[in-house]
């Protein structure tokens, strides 16, 4: 019997509820295991204030060499309480961590499906007339480019303090995203909308540009250019209208989150951050939830998706991530619940219970 191929994946649960949703979604990983040919390493690291308990620092050199002798991440959350923010241990930690990690493995791409399903069109804020048109939105962001990674100073001019921060974009940098986001949108509807600034800012009109050479190498793929400020009125107003949306580091980040509202909860979402070798880190985009940690009351399905994302984007596990997505789907049409899904009155689940329904309905 020929060897099993060993995939290793760097396990970096981080901090709050981090920990507990990352052991449900363990658990998914290994029924995964059982049921193909395929064997996980597991390797764990400290990450946020997880690591400066043993290090002293947010990202430590330690993380970073597991990091690079894995074949993908699978990341948690980090960060504090609110109250103890200026604390050294929480002081920067998003910052250090996450930017860190990005900035390391040079992360450019971020994927953020958001999605509303019928079973909870009740949670979102839409109007039920909206949502009953479809909300299925996939979010392609550049992610190591633009305002975030520009120079920054603070100085005093003429008596008064005076703070920049620099917003500069290649065209390396943008064409490496819009070939990301036209390449997804093959798969899915074939729209791609580009969402920018170009009225006003010079990076965004070099972004115009660029994307608009990228799309000749995809007639196929419908194109459509939007105002950042357009678009997120249409968020709100008619998401339906969008396949694909392709932006920048700043609005994308302010978008994609705007769009995470839409299903009613982080507790459901997921996303990748991949680089141009293909090399990816997957998390939820909700926060640590230091309120709730250790009351086994966290929603652990933005993880588990998020591993289903591992599967599809690292290891081209189509086979496996779609299983995953439809067990997810089975428990939510079963109506169970964690306690940021329910809606007044209804009975709620635990962490674990949840997970245990999804794995119930895990077949390959």
């Amino acid at each position: 019997m020929a060897d099993r191929e060993v995939k290793i994946i760097a396990v970096l649960a981080g901090d709050g509820i981090g920990p507990e949703v990352m052991k449900e979604a363990l658990r998914v990983l290994d029924a995964v295991s059982k049921r193909n040919d395929c064997e996980f390493e597991i390797r764990e690291g400290l990450i946020g204030g997880a690591a400066f308990d043993e290090y002293q620092e947010h990202f430590p050199q330690a993380t970073l060499n597991l990091c690079k002798e894995s074949d993908a991440i699978l990341f948690g959350s980090v960060g504090g309480p609110v109250s103890e923010l200026d604390k050294p241990k929480w002081k920067n930690c998003e910052i250090n961590a996450l930017l860190g990690i990005r900035k390391a493995f040079s992360f450019n791409v971020n994927l953020r499906p958001v999605r509303v399903l019928p079973e909870l069109s009740k949670l979102s804020p839409l109007s039920a007339e909206i949502v009953k048109q479809g909300v299925d939105i996939l979010f392609v962001r550049e992610l190591v480019g633009g305002i975030y990674f520009g120079e920054k100073k603070r100085f005093v001019r003429d008596g008064m303090r005076v703070a920049s921060d620099l917003c500069e974009y290649s065209e390396e940098q943008i064409a490496s995203v819009s070939h990301a986001a036209f390449k997804a949108a093959t798969k899915r509807r074939k729209k791609v909308c580009s969402v920018d600034k170009a009225n006003v800012l010079t990076t965004s009109k070099l972004w115009r540009e660029v994307v608009n050479e990228v799309s000749k190498d995809y007639p196929e793929i419908e194109l459509e250019h939007m105002l950042v400020d357009n678009c997120a009125m249409q968020l709100v107003r008619t998401p339906s209208q969008f396949d694909v949306i392709l932006t920048e580091n700043l609005f994308g980040d302010i978008l994609s989150d705007a769009g995470a509202v839409l299903p009613g909860s982080l507790g459901l979402l997921s996303s990748a951050s991949i680089n141009q070798d293909g090399f990816g880190l997957y998390e939820p985009p909700g926060g640590s939830a230091q309120d709730i940690v250790g009351k086994d009351l966290a929603n652990p399905i933005a993880q588990i998706l998020s591993l289903a994302m591992l599967l599809r984007f690292s290891f081209g596990y189509q086979e496996e991530a779609n299983a995953i997505e439809l067990a997810v789907t089975k428990t939510l049409r079963d109506g169970l619940r964690t306690a940021d899904i329910a809606a007044g009155g209804e009975k709620t689940v635990s962490t674990s219970e949840m997970a245990d329904r999804v794995l119930s309905y895990l077949a390959f």
